[in-house]
This record gives structure tokens, C-alpha cells and sequence, in this order.
């Protein structure tokens, strides 16, 4: 998945290209060209790869594990994909499990591409992720994410499905051995499951939903379950029902994006692809959403994260510490409770996606979270107020030839108001959007240069109003701050020198009020990674990754700090703390103050 490259595990382009931006540039040498040229290092056992994420907070008791599934990923790419039997676990003292965990581990060996994949449960969605890259020596790494959202999915029997699309051949011979086991913790006898933190509580009124449907692709396939957005004017439905006595409704979204959009954040507008004559450029400019329609009615939107995979801009800085969020994907909540008042009809409706400035390939799917009355057949609502503001987009240019600025601006709104009538009594529920847009692009050095400075907000609020004038509230503010530096230098004897800087943050900030209790949490994860590789006709020779990352969650009575710094597969400093502190550490003993572009106001 290197910078304009395709997943897929097309061969690599040959040859570089002069009077191409950075970007393309790149793509024509880092993808396949680092990944088939090893750094050697004397070391023989396999490597640690991991993701800086808290650790899951679960309880005291023993858990009932379950392995799942056992397979090696080898040539599986346009193949169907693989299948295990999945059955709640039957012989676990407590049936009662207030933490369910979801562990992905995996080896591999010898040389390939990053792979997206994904894993599925009857056809919803519990994990996108990306394969880390293989050494000669070995690596491994392991992937854990709560699932207990999907309770209700979990307490019958099903059937798991597994995409990950490798190819095989003389070159890339790393094949990926993956286990997938499930983790139920049985509930403490003095701790109600719901009643653990923010993130609990945020998802559903203390209780998980009674119903998941699946938002994706039917089986039988020879690919992954996602719907697939290949251009700006695609739009792809999935039909739906759901039952009548349905009195709550969450969109969860999952999505990724690939090809001539894997760095759509870094595409360049196709006025000046037009203007300097570039072909085989990827352009439509930086600005991309995802946006959600029922029944062709625009309900809510994603601004995705811009998750870098792990052989993404330059593959050196991702090992062993990889991007934020390319082990585990962010999924994206919509509420359209509001909404159920059109769909409680006990008819079919059609859930959609588009992607605003698309090029091939977005991969999108999502699982709708169903909340059903147990004292009643059917309940009553209705949609009051929507409003849905058009996308406003804005770019000023200034460029001469390959050089130039371009400054691109969006912003968006929704909001939506509906009630519903079911045996909790009569209950309002707004779901309100905003989502401003900032990007800064510079290319330089007729086009080998280019930076982007880039800025994301995505703002959540549900306000549910109870019959007794309560009004619960869950938000969710979200900022994605990007900046990209990379630049491209001719030497002698064909020779090229390639730098990049790239610094990454995931800062989001929540809170979820019911009746009297008032929870909050705090999340900045911040990343920066730098390095340069040498070039000769085409093979990298030399080359150093070096990242930094500080991350540090703060839940009221779970906290979670960790400072780790790497370079060239090597842990430099690795500091952990798990301490509420009134008063933040500092974050800056490896100089991420200098190089952050963003000041200290986001730390």
C-alpha cells in the first residue's frame, strides 16, 4: 500500500518517471522496491510489531478463550474467503460477561506487501486492519480490540469470515499465520457490566443492542464483504429491514481507503495536473467524505482518520512501531435514531454511501445497531426536524508551473430530531454533525517537494430527552491533525536521496451524561516519524526510519500513558504509566515539540 499503489498486489512500476510531484515519485519506487530490498541486521530471532494503544480494561475473573480460527494466508488474493464455525462458549462457569475481547496474532516470514483485511461475524464487521510487512528473520504481532458491543451477536451460533488477499510468487514469499481467538470475561459479582467507563455508556444507554444487522456484501464473494466506492458519482445501497419494536438505532461505519486514494490527503487538484501535462497522477485534490443516505436522504457523514498503513510514504517508519489506527481501523457511530419514525414500517429501506472526490478504491461497510422494546410488539415515532446543510468547499491556488500553493477549505453540518414511543416512555432524540476542514498543500523544487499541512475536526452530539425532562447527552469531539513533508533529491550515478516527515494525531475528547452521573474521557495519541532512504537504479541501499509516539488516555479511574521512540527496528526509549495524575507529564523528552507543526496547544 505504498503512496498511489494498489493493495491488491499488482507487480511493481519500473523505472522513474522525471516531472512527476513527490507523490507519484514515490509511488513509483518505494512501494515494491523497499519491501523487496532488506535492511539487514544481525539480529535472527523474529521482531516485535506492535500499535501504541491503552490495554483493554477487564475484569478480575478468568476469561473463556476460545480459538476461532487457524489459517495460513497465502496465495488467498480473488479467492473466496475463509470460513470457521463460530458457537457462544458453552462450558464457561458465567454466561454473564461484561468484557468480550477479540485477539488477532500473526507471523510471517520472508518479504511482501501490506494486505488490508477483514473479519466478519455473519456478515458484520468486527475488525479492518492491515498486515504489517515481514522480514527475512521473521516478525509477529498481535491485534486486541474489545468487542463487547456485539454481545447480542456473540450469544448465538455463526459464521466467521476472514478476507485477507496475499499473493505468492518468487519474490514475495511471506505468507501470513494468523490465529483468531475470543476472549469472554465473566462479570465481577460486585460490578454491573455496564457500568465501566465512557466508552460503555456512550454505546447504549448502559445495555449493548438487541439486534446488529449487517450493512455489506452477501456472500458468495472472492474478495472482502465491503462495498466498494470506485468514483465521485458511485453510490452503493445495501437493502435493510428492521423490527418493528425497534426504539434506538446506531450506524457503526467502517472504512478504508486504497489505490489512487490511499493518500487522497496528498492528491493534488486536477487543475494543476492538467495545467503541467501529468499523466498516471491521481488527483480530484485533498479533500475527501464519506457520506450516509437512507432511502436517499443524507443522515450523517464520516471525515475519516488518515491512517497510514504499514508500507505507506515510507515503509522504514513503521517497524517496529506502526502507524496510528493501521492495526485497528477506526469505526465511525452515526445515530439515526431520529430517522426511525421512516423505517418502522415493516417494509425494505436502503442504506447508502458515496464518497465525495472519489477515486478508486474505498472500501465501506457498516453494522447497524438495533435496540428493540421487550415490552412491546411496536413502537411508534417520528422524524421531526432535518437538516442537512450542503458541503461547503472552498480552494484558493497560486502555482506556476510544478510550484505553487493551494489552500483547501470544507465544512458540513447535520442535524436531526425525532421521537419515539415504546414502554420507556415517549423519548427525543437529536443527533447533531460538525465537521470543518483545513488543508495546506506547498509543492516546491519543480514538484519533488511537497508538503501538507492538514487539519480534520469531527464533532458528535446526541441529546436524548427523557419523559421526565432528563436530558442525557453523549459527544464526541474528534480532531485529526496531519502534516507531511517529503522531498525528493537527484544525486549522482543515478542515485536519489528520499526524506520524508510525517506526524500523525488521533486527539479526541468524550463525554456521556445519564440521569445524575457525568462521565468523561480523554484521548491524544500523537506520532511523528522521519527518515530517508537512498536510491540506486531503482533499489534502495541504505536507508533509517525513525518514529516517535506518545499516547496518553485519561478515563477518570483508568488512565493510560505510554512515551516510545524507535529507530531502524530498534526501541530507543519505552515508557509506560498507568497512574491518573492531576497535573500531565510533559510529552517532549525526544524534541516532539520541535517537530510537531502544531504547537503545544493539542498536547
Amino acid at each position: 500500500m505504498g503512496l498511489y499503489s494498489s493493495w491488491r498486489g499488482s507487480q511493481s512500476p519500473s523505472g522513474l518517471v522525471s516531472d512527476f510531484p513527490i507523490v507519484a515519485l514515490l509511488a513509483l519506487t518505494l512501494r515494491s522496491e523497499l519491501i523487496s530490498q532488506t535492511i539487514y541486521l544481525n539480529d535472527t530471532s523474529p521482531t516485535l510489531y506492535f500499535e501504541v494503544t491503552k490495554p483493554i480494561p477487564v475484569p478480575k475473573t478468568k476469561p473463556c478463550s476460545q480459538l476461532i480460527l487457524q489459517h495460513d494466508f497465502a496465495y488467498t488474493y480473488g479467492k473466496p474467503p475463509v470460513f470457521a464455525n463460530y458457537s457462544p462458549p458453552s462450558d464457561c462457569p458465567s454466561q454473564n460477561f461484561s468484557k468480550i475481547v477479540l485477539e488477532w496474532k500473526a507471523t510471517s516470514k520472508g518479504r511482501q506487501f501490506d494486505r488490508i483485511f477483514g473479519v466478519w461475524l455473519s456478515g458484520v464487521e468486527l475488525l479492518r486492519s492491515c498486515t504489517a510487512e515481514p522480514r527475512t528473520n521473521g516478525i509477529v504481532w498481535s491485534v486486541e480490540k474489545d468487542i463487547t458491543r456485539y454481545y447480542s451477536l456473540l450469544q448465538k451460533n455463526q459464521t466467521l469470515a476472514v478476507y485477507l488477499g496475499n499473493l505468492i510468487d518468487s519474490t514475495y514469499t511471506g505468507v501470513y499465520h494468523v490465529n483468531i481467538s475470543f476472549h469472554f470475561y465473566p462479570a465481577e459479582a460486585s460490578l454491573h457490566s455496564y457500568d465501566q467507563n465512557v466508552d460503555n455508556l456512550a454505546s447504549g444507554y448502559h445495555s449493548w443492542a438487541d439486534l446488529i444487522l449487517p450493512i455489506s456484501r452477501n456472500l458468495p464473494l472472492t474478495d472482502g464483504l465491503w462495498l466498494e466506492i470506485e468514483n465521485s458519482t458511485d453510490t452503493e445501497l445495501k437493502e435493510f429491514e428492521i423490527p418493528q419494536n425497534a426504539y434506538r438505532a446506531v450506524l457503526e461505519v467502517y472504512v478504508s481507503f486504497h489505490e489512487n486514494d490511499e493518500f487522497w490527503y496528498a492528491n493534488p487538484t486536477n487543475e494543476y495536473i492538467a495545467a503541467n501535462n501529468l499523466t498516471g497522477t491521481a488527483g480530484n485534490g485533498p479533500f475527501r467524505e464519506v457520506v450516509v443516505s437512507l432511502d436517499g436522504v443524507i443522515v450523517g457523514a464520516v471525515w475519516p482518520f488518515t491512517v497510514v498503513y504499514t508500507g505507506g510514504i515510507n515503509p522504514l517508519l513503521w517497524r517496529p512501531i506502526t502507524g496510528i489506527g493501521s492495526y485497528d481501523l477506526p469505526s465511525y457511530d452515526i445515530e439515526i435514531t431520529p430517522f426511525l419514525g421512516n423505517i418502522l414500517d415493516g417494509k425494505s429501506h436502503k442504506i447508502g454511501f458515496n464518497v465525495t472526490n472519489a477515486l478508486n478504491v474505498w472500501y465501506i461497510d457498516a453494522n447497524l445497531h438495533i435496540w428493540l422494546d421487550k415490552h412491546s410488539t411496536r413502537t411508534e415515532a417520528q422524524l421531526v426536524k432535518h437538516t442537512s446543510l450542503p458541503l461547503a468547499v472552498s480552494l484558493v491556488s497560486d502555482f506556476e508551473g510544478l510550484n505553487g500553493t493551494f489552500v483547501t477549505r470544507a465544512s458540513r453540518s447535520v442535524s436531526s430530531t425525532g421521537w419515539v414511543k415504546s414502554s420507556n416512555g415517549n423519548i427525543t432524540t437529536q443527533s447533531i454533525q460538525d465537521f470543518s476542514y483545513i488543508n495546506k498543500m506547498v509543492m516546491g523544487n519543480d514538484g519533488n517537494l511537497q508538503t501538507v499541512d492538514q487539519n480534520i475536526h469531527f464533532n458528535d452530539t446526541v441529546l436524548i430527552e427523557t419523559p421526565y425532562s432528563y436530558v442525557h447527552s453523549l459527544r464526541s469531539n474528534k480532531t485529526f491533525p496531519l502534516y507531511l513533508y517529503t522531498d525528493f533529491l537527484e544525486q549522482e550515478d543515478k542515485t536519489y536521496l528520499l526524506v520524508t516527515n510525517v506526524d500523525l494525531g488521533f486527539i479526541e475528547k468524550r463525554s456521556a451524561s445519564g440521569g445524575s452521573r457525568l462521565l468523561d474521557s480523554s484521548l491524544r495519541n500523537l506520532q511523528n516519524a522521519e527518515g530517508n532512504m537512498v536510491v540506486k537504479n531503482n533499489l534502495v541501499v541504505s536507508g533509517v526510519g525513525n518514529t516517535q509516539q506518545v499516547y496518553r488516555y485519561h478515563g477518570g479511574q483508568f488512565c493510560y500513558f505510554r512515551n516510545v521512540s524507535s529507530s531502524n527496528y530498534t526501541i530507543l526509549h519505552d515508557e509506560v504509566e498507568s497512574t491518573c495524575h492531576r497535573k500531565a507529564k510533559s510529552n517532549f523528552d525526544f524534541g516532539l515539540r520541535r517537530l510537531w507543526p502544531f504547537g503545544t496547544g493539542f498536547i
